[in-house]
C-alpha cells in the first residue's frame, strides 16, 4: 500500500450565493485546488463528490458526471450521500483507492447550493436527514433534536448555557481572519446568551447558518508525488467511519456519539496514534453541543469534560488544542455537502503553515477532522500528518 497525499485544496467563500449553481461553486473550488495542486486534470483517475440535498436544492440528481464537467475532467465520477457527512465519506473512499493502488490521482470534494430555497425549505430539506417516521412526522427538526441532546448531557453530566456560549464565542473569533468564512466578526459571551432561543437550551447563536459553498481537494499516491517532484507535505494517515442507529428514540445514548467514538478508534488505529498525540482537530459543530460531543468521542476528553474546555480555554487558539481555528460550522459555515471536505482543506493549510490562524500552532504536526451526519448517525474522522 501507497501514502496518501494531499497535493492541493480550494475553497469558494461560504455564505449567501443564491444567484450562483452548485456546479459553479464547484468549478470554483476545484480550479483553486489544482491551481495549489500543480497537478494536470489530465492525471485526475476519478472524482468522488459529496452532496446531499441537490434534488430538493436545484433539482439535479446524477451529479458526479456534472461535477467533472464543472472541475474540467475526463474521469469517472460518482456522487456520495451521507446528509453532513458526505463528502466526509467521499474522501475516505478516495484515501481509500489512492492507497491501495487503484489509482494515483483522484479530485474529491463537495458542494451544496442552500439558501435559495429559504429559510423554512432549508429546513424542511434538512430534515430528510432524520427518521421521517418516528421523528420527521412528529415535528422534529435538527434544532430540536440537537437540543434533546443537549439537555440529556446536562442531565447525565452537568454543564450550562454559558458553557456551550464560550464555545460561539470562541470559533467566531477564530473566523475574523479567515477569508473564506461566512461570519467573519467576533461575539460577545453576552450576546450569545441574550439572543432568541430557538429550542431549550439551544439559543440563535447555538447553531450554525445556513450556508452555500464549495470544497476541493486533491489526493495523490506519494510515488506520484515523488515523480512529479510535488510540494505536498501532509499526509491522510487514518481514515475510519462509524454509525449509530437514525432515530433518537432508539439510541443506547444521547450524551454521546458512539459513531464517531468507532470512527475516530479506527482512524488513531490507522495511523498508530492516540487522542493525545493530535495538536489541532477540526470537528463537525453544526451547534455548540455537537462540538463538545465530538472532543469527547476524539478522546480528548472523558465523557463529562469536554463541556468546560472552551471556557477552561483549552481549545481556544492559545489553548493546549486548539478547536476550530477556522471558525467551524458554527462561524466558517455549514454548506452540508461541502463540510467534511471543507475541513479537510482547513487542516491541510494549518498544518502547511499558510492558514491565516496557522500562528496559534506553528509546530503542529498531526491534525484530525470529524464530520458527522444528521445527529451522528453517520461520521468520519481522519488524520492529517506533516510527513517530509
Amino acid at each position: 500500500m501507497t501514502g496518501v497525499r494531499i497535493a492541493g485544496v480550494g475553497l469558494t467563500h461560504f455564505g449567501k450565493h443564491p444567484e450562483r449553481t452548485g456546479r459553479d461553486l464547484f468549478a470554483e473550488a476545484s480550479d483553486s485546488a489544482f491551481a495549489d495542486a500543480e497537478v494536470s486534470r489530465d492525471d485526475i483517475e476519478a472524482l468522488y463528490y459529496g452532496n446531499f440535498m441537490g434534488e430538493l436544492a436545484e433539482h439535479q440528481g446524477h451529479q458526479g458526471p456534472l461535477m467533472a464537467e464543472a472541475a474540467g475532467v475526463r474521469a469517472p465520477a460518482t456522487r456520495y450521500e451521507s446528509a453532513c457527512a458526505s463528502s466526509g465519506v467521499a474522501i475516505r473512499q478516495a484515501v481509500k483507492d489512492v492507497r491501495n493502488g487503484e489509482a494515483d490521482a483522484i479530485l474529491v470534494g463537495g458542494a451544496e447550493r442552500m439558501n435559495n430555497l429559504g429559510t423554512a425549505k432549508t429546513t424542511e430539506a434538512l430534515a430528510i436527514a432524520a427518521d421521517d417516521l418516528y421523528e420527521v412526522r412528529a415535528g422534529m427538526t435538527f434544532p430540536g433534536a440537537y437540543a434533546l441532546m443537549a439537555r440529556a448531557y446536562f442531565e447525565q453530566y452537568g454543564g450550562s448555557r454559558e458553557d456551550l456560549a464560550h464555545i460561539a464565542v470562541k470559533n467566531h473569533e477564530n473566523a475574523v481572519p479567515n477569508e473564506h468564512a461566512q461570519f467573519q466578526r467576533e461575539i460577545e459571551l453576552e450576546e450569545a446568551l441574550d439572543a432568541p432561543m430557538i429550542a431549550e437550551p439551544l439559543g440563535l447563536f447555538d447553531a450554525c447558518p445556513i450556508t452555500d459553498g464549495a470544497a476541493a481537494v486533491v489526493l495523490v499516491s506519494d510515488e506520484y508525488a515523488g515523480e512529479h517532484d510535488l510540494y505536498a507535505p501532509v499526509s491522510v494517515t487514518g481514515t475510519g467511519q462509524g454509525g449509530d442507529r437514525m432515530a433518537l428514540q432508539g439510541r443506547d445514548h444521547l450524551a454521546r456519539s458512539p459513531a464517531a467514538e468507532e470512527a475516530a478508534e479506527e482512524a488513531y488505529a490507522e495511523a498508530e496514534i492516540d487522542g493525545g498525540d493530535v495538536d489541532v482537530a477540526e470537528v463537525h459543530d453544526c451547534f455548540t453541543i455537537a462540538e463538545v460531543l465530538a472532543l469527547e468521542a476524539l478522546d480528548f476528553y472523558a465523557p463529562g469534560e469536554g463541556i468546560g474546555a472552551a471556557r477552561r480555554g483549552e481549545t481556544t487558539r492559545d489553548g493546549d488544542r486548539p478547536v476550530n481555528l477556522s471558525g467551524g460550522l458554527k462561524a466558517k459555515g455549514h454548506p452540508v455537502g461541502a463540510t467534511g471536505a471543507s475541513q479537510l482543506v482547513e487542516m491541510t493549510r494549518i498544518l502547511r503553515g499558510d492558514h491565516p490562524n496557522s500562528d496559534a500552532v506553528p509546530d503542529a504536526t498531526v491534525g484530525v477532522t470529524h464530520n458527522a451526519g444528521g445527529t451522528v448517525a453517520s461520521a468520519t474522522v481522519h488524520v492529517l500528518e506533516v510527513e517530509q
